[in-house]
């Protein structure tokens, strides 16, 4: 990194990490390799059974600040990164799991996007989600401006990997819910949207990989018995406010059908599925997983192998 110029903002990166070490070097090194000068990252260790420290004192990172904080227990993703916001003194603060990576102009471009306005306190990007090495979606956030309707809505907005907010929005707003183990970035984009503008570079500066390691997460009837109805409790009432309480329910009910279709849940895939198709009988995405769910396992499974042997193949 170049030394930073005193006219560049701070910009502090929070990385949560629990055991995983190899990932969490090629994690860092992504940080390192920005572009942008004035950069400090805090890593929280959320007790993880080989320090991060230990592994990150061994590697090479050039002249990036880091220090590491570990946390006595494992509270969940969500504490780290509160760990990490309270630790962090920069006037940005941008977050990356540790099994996800960016592009070396991630930060620059985060930067120049609140230069767009004053009342821009969130920034995203796309991501581009991998398998193997080879690229199989890349998703591209569509909630810019007044983001609140768009993401009551289900628009694509981001992951926290995707995601850096301005100081000040964050202070009014507060910090991630502890207590979700799913939808944590969701329910937090809720809250920023409230007291602020979302800016959206479309680039897909982030990497994700898929089929090595799972996210820092708990598991999905987690996200179908504690996320999804208090996400609906909490925002309820914003959804009245911009009318919006159909198409809410609707969005989160197909979103949750399709994490059910993905692990191996058809009849909680099914159930969902319906439930978005009362609230809206033309919902072709509820049709195709409820479609999807009525097929066996094994072939659902062997239609996405086969996806993905015709993408290695593209590719």
């Amino acid at each position: 990194m170049d030394p930073p110029s005193e006219d560049l903002p701070l910009v502090s990166v929070v990385i949560p990490t629990y055991d995983r070490p190899a990932k969490l070097v090629t994690a860092v090194r992504s940080v390192a390799a920005q572009t942008y000068p004035n950069v400090e990252l805090v890593v929280v260790d959320d007790a993880s059974p080989s320090p991060a420290r230990e592994v990150l004192e061994g590697g090479s990172f050039g002249g990036l600040r880091w220090r590491c904080v570990r946390h006595d227990r494992n509270q969940g993703a969500n504490a780290a990164r509160n760990t990490g916001i309270r630790e962090s003194s920069g006037d940005i603060v941008a977050f990356l799991d540790d099994d996800d990576s960016w592009l070396p102009e991630y930060v620059d471009a985060q930067v120049t996007q609140f230069r767009e306005g004053e009342d821009v306190g969130v920034a995203l990007v796309g991501q581009r989600y991998t398998y193997d090495g080879r690229t199989t979606t890349v998703r591209i956030p569509t909630v810019g401006g007044d983001a609140t309707r768009g993401l009551l809505e289900g628009e694509v907005s981001g992951t926290f990997s995707t995601m850096a907010v301005s100081r000040w929005v964050l202070e009014r707003a507060g910090l991630p819910d502890e207590e979700l183990p799913a939808w944590q970035d969701l329910d937090w984009q809720f809250r920023l949207s409230r007291h602020c503008s979302f800016a959206v570079d479309p680039r897909p500066l982030v990497v994700k990989g898929a089929g090595e390691y799972e996210q820092i997460k708990n598991a999905f009837e987690e996200k179908r018995d504690v996320s999804y109805p208090r996400l609906i409790e909490k925002h309820r009432d914003l959804a009245a406010e911009y009318d919006r309480e159909r198409e809410f329910v609707e969005s989160l009910s197909v979103t949750l059908a399709s994490s059910a279709l993905t692990n191996g849940h058809a009849a909680d895939a099914r159930r969902f599925a319906f439930r978005a198709l009362r609230l809206n009988p033309l919902l072709f995405r509820a049709w195709t997983l409820l479609l999807l769910a009525l097929i066996p396992s094994w072939l659902y499974q062997a239609v996405i192998a086969t996806r993905r042997r015709v993408i290695r193949l593209r590719n």
